[in-house]
Protein backbone atom coordinates (compact mmCIF):
# COMPACT_ATOMS: atom_id res chain seq x y z
CA UNK A 1 0.00 0.00 0.00
CA UNK A 2 0.99 3.02 -0.73
CA UNK A 3 0.52 6.22 1.45
CA UNK A 4 -2.27 7.67 -0.62
CA UNK A 5 -4.32 4.76 0.40
CA UNK A 6 -3.43 4.82 4.25
CA UNK A 7 -4.62 8.47 4.05
CA UNK A 8 -7.39 7.58 1.98
CA UNK A 9 -8.41 4.88 4.58
CA UNK A 10 -7.19 6.76 7.65
CA UNK A 11 -9.64 10.18 5.90
CA UNK A 12 -12.83 7.45 5.55
CA UNK A 13 -12.46 8.60 1.59
CA UNK A 14 -13.75 5.08 0.49
CA UNK A 15 -16.52 4.85 3.81
CA UNK A 16 -16.94 0.59 3.06
CA UNK A 17 -13.01 0.32 2.80
CA UNK A 18 -12.36 1.99 5.92
CA UNK A 19 -15.55 0.60 7.76
CA UNK A 20 -14.68 -3.00 7.00
CA UNK A 21 -10.30 -2.38 7.96
CA UNK A 22 -11.60 -0.52 11.32
CA UNK A 23 -14.53 -2.89 11.83
CA UNK A 24 -11.99 -6.12 11.64
CA UNK A 25 -9.05 -4.41 13.12
CA UNK A 26 -11.45 -3.84 16.49
CA UNK A 27 -12.98 -7.12 16.17
CA UNK A 28 -9.50 -8.83 16.25
CA UNK A 29 -8.53 -6.70 19.09
CA UNK A 30 -11.37 -7.18 21.09
CA UNK A 31 -11.15 -10.78 20.86
CA UNK A 32 -7.08 -10.55 21.42
CA UNK A 33 -8.11 -9.08 25.07
CA UNK A 34 -10.78 -11.90 25.16
CA UNK A 35 -9.35 -15.01 23.93
CA UNK A 36 -5.43 -16.09 23.72
CA UNK A 37 -4.13 -15.55 20.14
CA UNK A 38 -4.15 -19.20 19.60
CA UNK A 39 -7.81 -19.05 20.65
CA UNK A 40 -8.34 -16.32 17.54
CA UNK A 41 -6.12 -17.56 15.16
CA UNK A 42 -8.02 -20.87 15.25
CA UNK A 43 -11.45 -19.76 15.43
CA UNK A 44 -10.42 -17.31 11.82
CA UNK A 45 -8.96 -19.88 10.31
CA UNK A 46 -12.25 -21.99 11.09
CA UNK A 47 -14.62 -19.39 9.98
CA UNK A 48 -12.81 -19.28 7.01
CA UNK A 49 -12.76 -23.48 6.24
CA UNK A 50 -16.21 -23.15 7.13
CA UNK A 51 -16.93 -20.05 4.30
CA UNK A 52 -14.52 -22.08 1.99
CA UNK A 53 -16.04 -25.43 2.46
CA UNK A 54 -19.53 -24.48 2.09
CA UNK A 55 -18.81 -23.12 -0.97
CA UNK A 56 -16.92 -25.56 -2.67
CA UNK A 57 -19.80 -28.00 -1.51
CA UNK A 58 -22.82 -25.77 -2.50
CA UNK A 59 -20.88 -25.27 -6.36
CA UNK A 60 -20.34 -28.82 -6.37
CA UNK A 61 -23.93 -29.66 -5.71
CA UNK A 62 -24.88 -26.82 -8.35
CA UNK A 63 -23.04 -28.36 -10.71
CA UNK A 64 -24.48 -31.77 -10.48
CA UNK A 65 -27.70 -30.35 -10.75
CA UNK A 66 -26.81 -28.66 -13.66
CA UNK A 67 -24.91 -30.92 -15.09
CA UNK A 68 -22.23 -28.41 -15.80
CA UNK A 69 -18.66 -28.27 -16.27
CA UNK A 70 -17.22 -25.67 -14.14
CA UNK A 71 -14.77 -27.25 -12.24
CA UNK A 72 -13.45 -25.98 -8.59
CA UNK A 73 -14.70 -22.90 -7.43
CA UNK A 74 -11.09 -21.79 -6.46
CA UNK A 75 -9.12 -22.94 -9.53
CA UNK A 76 -7.89 -19.60 -10.55
CA UNK A 77 -6.55 -18.78 -6.76
CA UNK A 78 -5.06 -22.24 -6.51
CA UNK A 79 -3.55 -22.23 -9.99
CA UNK A 80 -2.33 -17.96 -9.43
CA UNK A 81 1.67 -17.66 -7.77
CA UNK A 82 1.41 -16.61 -4.63
CA UNK A 83 5.06 -16.48 -3.16
CA UNK A 84 6.49 -13.69 -2.95
CA UNK A 85 9.39 -12.08 -4.62
CA UNK A 86 12.57 -11.70 -2.90
CA UNK A 87 13.35 -8.29 -3.83
CA UNK A 88 10.44 -7.26 -2.03
CA UNK A 89 11.98 -9.01 0.99
CA UNK A 90 14.71 -7.51 0.40
CA UNK A 91 13.52 -4.12 -0.05
CA UNK A 92 11.40 -4.07 3.07
CA UNK A 93 14.17 -5.85 5.40
CA UNK A 94 16.74 -2.97 4.16
CA UNK A 95 13.86 -0.63 5.61
CA UNK A 96 13.29 -2.22 8.49
CA UNK A 97 17.21 -2.52 9.01
CA UNK A 98 17.66 1.25 8.45
CA UNK A 99 14.64 1.61 11.30
CA UNK A 100 16.24 -0.66 13.92
CA UNK A 101 19.59 1.37 13.14
CA UNK A 102 18.28 4.87 14.04
CA UNK A 103 16.19 4.21 16.79
CA UNK A 104 19.90 1.68 18.36
CA UNK A 105 21.51 5.28 17.71
CA UNK A 106 18.75 7.65 19.64
CA UNK A 107 18.75 4.94 22.38
CA UNK A 108 22.42 5.29 22.58
CA UNK A 109 22.40 8.81 22.90
CA UNK A 110 19.47 9.16 25.28
CA UNK A 111 20.79 6.57 27.81
CA UNK A 112 24.33 7.52 27.63
CA UNK A 113 23.72 10.78 28.13
CA UNK A 114 24.92 12.69 25.50
CA UNK A 115 22.45 15.26 25.84
CA UNK A 116 21.35 16.14 29.35
CA UNK A 117 18.05 17.32 28.31
CA UNK A 118 17.33 14.69 25.88
CA UNK A 119 17.63 12.14 28.38
CA UNK A 120 15.70 13.74 31.30
CA UNK A 121 12.71 14.08 28.86
CA UNK A 122 13.09 10.73 28.24
CA UNK A 123 13.10 9.64 31.76
CA UNK A 124 9.73 12.16 32.39
CA UNK A 125 8.32 10.29 29.47
CA UNK A 126 9.24 6.30 30.82
CA UNK A 127 8.18 7.53 34.26
CA UNK A 128 4.92 8.53 32.29
CA UNK A 129 4.73 5.09 30.83
CA UNK A 130 4.56 3.52 34.30
CA UNK A 131 1.90 5.08 34.90
CA UNK A 132 0.08 4.22 32.21
CA UNK A 133 0.88 1.03 32.07
CA UNK A 134 -0.45 0.47 35.42
CA UNK A 135 -3.36 1.82 34.50
CA UNK A 136 -3.83 -0.61 30.92
CA UNK A 137 -2.80 -3.59 29.28
CA UNK A 138 -1.27 -3.05 25.61
CA UNK A 139 -4.30 -4.04 23.87
CA UNK A 140 -6.41 -1.55 25.44
CA UNK A 141 -3.21 1.05 24.57
CA UNK A 142 -3.84 -0.81 20.83
CA UNK A 143 -7.27 -0.33 20.59
CA UNK A 144 -7.40 3.14 22.06
CA UNK A 145 -4.97 3.82 19.03
CA UNK A 146 -7.09 2.17 16.65
CA UNK A 147 -9.91 4.18 17.19
CA UNK A 148 -7.96 7.43 17.44
CA UNK A 149 -6.03 6.68 14.15
CA UNK A 150 -9.72 6.57 12.34
CA UNK A 151 -11.22 9.48 14.32
CA UNK A 152 -8.81 12.12 15.21
CA UNK A 153 -7.68 12.60 11.61
CA UNK A 154 -11.45 13.30 10.57
CA UNK A 155 -12.25 15.30 13.48
CA UNK A 156 -9.22 17.51 12.62
CA UNK A 157 -10.16 17.80 9.58
CA UNK A 158 -13.83 19.23 9.99
CA UNK A 159 -12.07 21.41 12.75
CA UNK A 160 -8.76 22.36 11.84
CA UNK A 161 -9.02 26.42 12.48
CA UNK A 162 -10.62 25.72 16.19
CA UNK A 163 -8.03 22.56 16.66
CA UNK A 164 -5.15 24.68 15.64
CA UNK A 165 -5.78 27.67 17.84
CA UNK A 166 -6.18 25.83 20.85
CA UNK A 167 -2.76 23.93 20.35
CA UNK A 168 -1.27 27.13 19.31
CA UNK A 169 -1.98 28.56 22.94
CA UNK A 170 -0.95 25.16 24.27
CA UNK A 171 2.32 25.01 22.55
CA UNK A 172 3.27 28.58 23.65
CA UNK A 173 2.05 27.80 27.10
CA UNK A 174 4.68 24.84 27.19
CA UNK A 175 7.20 26.64 25.51
CA UNK A 176 7.38 29.36 28.02
CA UNK A 177 6.76 27.05 30.73
CA UNK A 178 10.39 25.16 29.69
CA UNK A 179 12.14 28.33 29.23
CA UNK A 180 11.62 29.37 32.76
CA UNK A 181 12.51 25.96 33.79
CA UNK A 182 15.50 25.51 31.66
CA UNK A 183 16.42 29.47 33.12
CA UNK A 184 16.03 28.85 36.43
CA UNK A 185 18.04 24.95 36.91
CA UNK A 186 21.70 25.20 36.39
CA UNK A 187 23.09 22.59 33.99
CA UNK A 188 19.79 22.25 32.08
CA UNK A 189 20.65 25.13 29.34
CA UNK A 190 20.21 23.22 25.62
CA UNK A 191 23.42 23.20 23.31
CA UNK A 192 23.59 25.56 20.74
CA UNK A 193 21.78 23.84 17.30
Amino acid sequence: MDSKAVVDLIYWRDIKRSGVVFGASLFLLLSLSVFSIVSVLAYIALALLSVTISLRIYKGILQAIQKSEEGHPFRSILESNLAVPEDLVQKYCNVALNHVNCTVKELRHLFLVEDLVDSLKFAVLMWVFTYIGALFNGLTLLIVALISLFSIPVIYERHQTQVDHYLALVNKNLKSTSDLILSKVPGLKRKAE
